[in-house]
This record gives structure tokens, C-alpha cells and sequence, in this order.
């Protein structure tokens, strides 16, 4: 059986919708007009001062899922413009677009474009706001207001989802204050703008909600962070509902000469509107080993169940750096899933490799899921060029179906 989505839709005015997109605009201009000193910047000087900076991503992505007939072969790219002001004392202004476009093969469902009968990639077409904000930084406080990039420790959390083309980025105002050898970072969150915008497909290319995000992070030695973290997701339009949580937990990295240990736990239930109650737990453990030439990894990471009802999940994470490339579990089956996983990374030239493998099994009941082997090779064509090959299979046992991905990448960063 092919993969499935389920969506579950909802309604919303337009002038609400309306609304929630102008609010990154008009938080910008509340602050620079009303609450800017106006000895603190010199506007003008800070505009003609500032740094423009531009990227382009071509990426060839070749998908072979098993109960699909048609391969998808998607060839994308995105031209992004990033402006920021010149920091004038404590105040710096940023704006940021991207603009994903196919190039020549569109043989692919990119989750808007209605080709269905492909397999999923999903890069939308489209010119996107990516960031527009205010930002005051002054001795150990940082407040920023708009649109902006966040990311969260490893983003197993929240993140950006930056390998999409069209990166999620997060409409709000966060605070970031350092206490001595504690540093806090609050958040609150009005708009999620998903990867799989501008605009709506199968999936909405926003979340709107009331959200509270908040890390408190200390170093209790030298190479130890220990750092606590809430989540409390609410989320109130089309599949969001299903998706609000609240979560809590701690993370542990440590650097023992040779050896990082990476540890969490974390717990979670439903929050706001979703309409299943369920308590769920997370847990991960990691450990590097670094040797001349080569980096050893080994770890298990485990998305709860409660009692096979309803998993773990944790929708705003940068979910293609976990439990495998193939994106196999970017929804999670209720009963869970386990991720036991080992790499290799190391350098051949200036080449980095690395290779990895994944098996997976259910949280609840045990079922075996699947297994899959990945490899990677990213290359340094020049200062500012990058290119990457990367491939991943996946083996189902009772999860999902067999898929193979294939990737040809090249960032330009001028």
C-alpha cells in the first residue's frame, strides 16, 4: 500500500487570514516607530549602510516509492535576497525572500502543484517573505519582533527545516537573556510559516495559533550544557488542531576528550484543541567517538506511544535530520517509533563522507518497521560553492513501503 496522508481540514475567514499575514509588518513598524528612542538610530544611515547577500540552490531530487508507478524526478531551485541594516548601536532591521521555481522537470507531486500521481517532494513553487524583523541587542538581552529564523539546540523541536526549499521560519516576538551562566530563550509564536507555503496545497502553508516555546540552557563545567525546555503548541487551523501539544524535557551534551555524549528525555500530552487525549514519552541517546581521520556515531532515539492510541510527535522540528533521509516517519504511526542508528563520517580530500544506517521498530508492541542505509558526500567546489550527493534506501518490513531517494545539490553563496 502507498504511503498516506490524512488531513484533516478546518475553515478560516479571509480577512483573519488576511490579517495574521500583515502582523509581521505591522509589529515592525509598532517598534521602529513608537518604541525606538530616536537618539538610538539613525534610520537613514542604517539603510544606506546595509548588506544585501544572495543565494541560489539548484537541487535534483529522484524518487522511487514502491506502490506509486511513476518515479519522481523533481529539479528545483531558490534565488534567496537577504538584507540587513548596519547595527547602529543596540537596533538592526532585516528582511529576507526566496523565491523556489522548478526548473525544467516537474515530474513530481511538490504537495500543490496536483500531481499526485507522483511521489512527494515537497517543494512548492512560489515567492515567500522568509524573514522581516526588528531586532534590539544590548548587553545580555536580545529582543527580536517579525518574522524571523529559529532554531533550537539539535531542532529535534523546533527548527528550520532549511534543506526544503522554502525554509520555516516563525511570525512573533522572542526574547533572549543571559543570567549569569543561564541563558533564556522565550518565545511566542503567532504564525508558522511552513515549508509548504506561500499559499495552501494538500497541506497549509501556515499555522496560526497562540504558541509558547521557551529553552533555558547552562554550562556547569566546560564542555557540559545541560538545558530544560517547554513547548506548548497551539495550533487552530486546517490539520493543526492534531497537532498542538505540550511538551517538556531536558537535554545533556557532554565532551569527554574523545568521546560526546548526547542525552534527552522528554514528555508530552495534548494541548489546546487537539481532539485526542494521550500522554506520550521521548528519550535519546548519542555518542560520538572522534578518531584521526574518521567520526564514529551511535545512538538510539525512541518517539513514544501511548498505548499504540497516539504518538510522540514534534511538528516544528527540522524532522529530515532525524530517524532517517527517506522522510519514512515525518508523521509517526501511533504506536511509536524506535530509531537505532549508527554513521560514519570522514574526510577523502576535501570531500566530507559519511555513510548511515537506521533500523526501526515500534515504541508499542515492538513490530518491526524497516531499516534503511544512507550516503552522503558533500564537496567544496570553491569558497562560496558547495555541492552534495546524497542517497538513502528504505527496506519496509510493516511500515510504509520500499523508497529510494537520490540527491544532487549545488549552493551558491555570493
Amino acid at each position: 500500500m502507498a504511503d498516506t496522508v490524512t488531513i484533516e481540514n478546518g475553515t478560516e475567514s479571509m480577512n483573519h487570514r488576511a490579517l495574521v499575514r500583515r502582523v509581521p509588518w505591522a509589529t515592525i513598524l509598532v517598534v521602529a516607530a513608537g518604541a525606538v528612542p530616536a537618539n538610538a538610530l539613525d534610520l537613514g544611515q542604517a539603510v544606506a549602510d546595509g548588506t544585501t547577500d544572495l543565494g541560489l540552490r539548484y537541487r535534483f531530487e529522484q524518487v522511487d516509492q514502491d506502490g506509486i508507478d511513476k518515479q519522481a524526478k523533481a529539479s528545483t531551485a531558490r534565488a534567496r535576497l537577504t538584507w540587513n541594516s548596519k547595527t547602529d548601536e543596540t537596533f538592526t532591521f532585516g528582511i529576507e525572500t526566496d523565491y523556489a521555481f522548478v526548473v525544467g522537470i516537474e515530474d513530481f507531486n511538490s504537495s500543490a502543484n496536483g500531481r499526485t500521481d507522483y511521489p512527494l517532494v515537497a517543494d512548492p513553487e512560489g515567492l515567500d517573505l522568509n524573514q522581516a524583523f526588528v531586532r534590539y541587542a544590548a548587553a545580555d538581552l536580545t529582543v527580536t519582533v517579525g518574522r524571523q529564523r529559529i532554531n533550537h539546540g539539535s531542532q529535534r523541536f523546533l527548527g528550520g527545516v532549511a534543506y526544503r526549499q522554502n525554509e520555516q521560519t516563525y511570525d512573533g516576538l522572542r526574547v533572549q537573556n543571559t543570567l549569569g551562566a543561564v541563558h533564556l530563550d522565550y518565545g511566542y509564536l503567532h504564525n508558522i510559516n511552513r515549508i509548504f507555503g506561500p499559499g495552501d496545497g494538500a497541506q497549509p502553508g501556515d499555522w496560526f495559533g497562540n504558541s509558547h516555546v521557551f529553552r533555558a540552557t547552562a554550562a556547569p563545567g566546560d564542555g557540559h550544557t545541560i538545558a530544560a525546555f517547554a513547548y506548548l503548541l497551539d495550533f487552530e487551523n486546517a490539520n493543526g488542531p492534531a497537532n498542538s501539544n505540550a511538551t517538556y524535557g531536558v537535554d545533556y551534551q557532554g565532551v569527554f576528550d574523545r568521546l560526546t555524549i548526547t542525552a534527552a528525555v522528554a514528555r508530552q500530552s495534548d494541548w489546546a484543541d487537539n481532539p485526542v487525549a494521550y500522554d506520550a514519552a521521548f528519550y535519546e541517546v548519542q555518542a560520538d567517538v572522534k578518531l584521526d581521520a574518521l567520526t564514529l556515531t551511535a545512538g538510539v532515539q525512541s518517539l513514544g506511544s501511548d498505548a499504540g492510541g497516539a504518538t510522540f510527535r514534534t511538528p516544528l522540528g527540522t524532522l529530515h535530520k532525524f530517524q532517517g533521509w527517506t522522510d519514512k516517519f515525518l508523521i509517526p504511526p501511533p504506536t511509536g517509533v524506535r530509531d537505532i542508528w549508527f554513521s560514519v563520517s570522514g574526510k577523502l580530500g576535501d570531500a566530507t563522507v559519511t555513510g548511515a544506517y537506521h533500523t526501526f521498530a515500534a515504541d508499542h508492541g515492538g513490530a518491526d518497521y524497516g531499516t534503511e542505509a544512507g550516503a552522503s558526500v558533500v564537496y567544496p567546489l570553491r569558497d562560496n560553492v558547495s555541492f552534495l550527493f546524497k542517497v538513502a534506501q528504505y527496506a519496509a518490513d510493516s511500515h510504509a513501503t520500499d523508497t529510494t531517494k537520490v540527491w544532487l545539490m549545488l549552493d551558491w553563496k555570493l
